[in-house]
């Protein structure tokens, strides 16, 4: 049986219980720093009171534990990941922060346990997804990626509710984006880059948000002319957000924005995830264009209710470290979302949920 210490028993965290518990596989420890949090959960967990940011707390938590996954804020990855590597245990985690993955990739030299961070929807599966239809062609040209976590009822200004991480959102809204233009590496502007797509006859806006590429800009660096991510919302909200973050400047004082996001805006669990990716390029001498298209709603689990977004984010993870524990990943050094093999993410038992 696989020993793992879950740090954070949040939304995220306790799907990721649910499901791994569910198995018998997985011996499961949780570890959070709210008491409150950890009285939610499964009574046969076991569960351990610690702060994240003491270093000593962390090293002695993760000791015995063959697996460290982190749902846990992204300020908190370096911390998490050091004390998995000084313990000698397989760490994965949800961050889409850009700064604290390359923080994670240099721990990863030389380490003799494997460091798969980025494992969720977006970063995590999206790249998964990119790069097969990428090595569909013999000459790459563009790869756009779009992904969406929008309520299946909107019902205000924003036409949006919270479904996941704050701080995450914020991250999204206000960080730089990475993207490749006419084959170059480059950033750009998040909440930028507007454009109108349709699904299913329902009308959306994408726009730039970061993080959501993870490490595919450098696996495809020299390979693709256009490479792109893009946030999925309904149309109208772009504009709401930019108003907040860049003329309110709010994106500078990112406390505030928090609060105002968080006391105004409702969760729900009536949510739907859209993943939209299309890949063009030439195949046997042809322009040729490849799509994946895939909505997944809400469902129950366990006899529990999760929303789309704590479903596709726990699947993303469980799978990766589901996929480790089989040998279908690499065992050591710094593991990157596009190294798993679609048909064998989408054939385990936790990617079933994308299917």
């Amino acid at each position: 049986m696989t020993k793992v210490l879950l740090l954070g028993g949040g939304k995220i965290g306790t799907c990721i219980t649910a499901l791994l518990t569910a198995t018998g596989d997985y011996q499961l420890t949780v570890g959070d720093q709210d008491q409150g949090m950890l009285d939610r959960l499964e009574a046969n967990v076991a569960k351990r009171q610690l702060r994240f940011d003491d270093a000593q707390a962390l090293r002695d938590a993760v000791s015995g534990h063959d697996v460290v996954i982190s749902a846990a804020p992204f300020h908190l990855t370096p911390l998490i990941a050091e004390a998995a590597k000084d313990r000698g245990a397989h760490y994965f985690d949800l961050t889409e922060d850009v700064e604290s993955t390359r923080q994670v990739k240099a721990l990863a030299e030389g380490a003799k346990t494997a460091f798969t961070p980025q494992c969720g929807l977006a970063p995590g599966f999206i790249s998964i997804v990119g790069y097969d239809l990428a090595k569909r062609f013999d000459e790459l040209h563009t790869v756009h990626m779009r992904v969406g976590a929008l309520p299946v009822y909107p019902s205000n200004a924003l036409k949006y509710n919270l479904t996941w991480s704050t701080d995450g959102l914020i991250n999204e809204y206000c960080n730089p984006c990475e993207a490749i233009h006419e084959g170059e590496l480059r950033e750009v502007l998040p909440l930028e880059g507007m454009e109108h797509i349709s699904l299913d006859g329902i009308d959306y806006e994408a726009f730039n948000t970061s993080g959501g590429l993870g490490t595919l800009c450098e696996t495809l660096d020299g390979k693709v002319k256009f490479l792109n991510y893009k946030t999925v919302r309904y149309p109208g909200h772009r504009d709401i957000v930019k108003l907040l973050v860049n003329e309110l400047q709010l994106g500078q004082r990112r406390d505030i924005l928090k609060d105002v996001l968080e006391a105004s805006i409702p969760m729900t669990k009536q949510d739907v995830v859209l993943i939209f990716v299309t890949a063009w390029g030439k195949k046997e001498g042809r322009l040729m264009q490849e799509t994946y298209a895939k909505k997944v709603y809400a469902k129950e689990i366990g006899g529990q209710l999760w929303s789309a977004i704590q479903v596709t984010t726990a699947a993303g993870i469980c799978a990766m470290v589901d996929l480790h524990r089989a040998g279908q990943l690499p065992q050591s050094g710094f593991v990157r979302q596009e190294q798993a093999n679609l048909s064998d993410f989408l054939a385990n038992r936790f990617g079933q949920h994308y299917a």
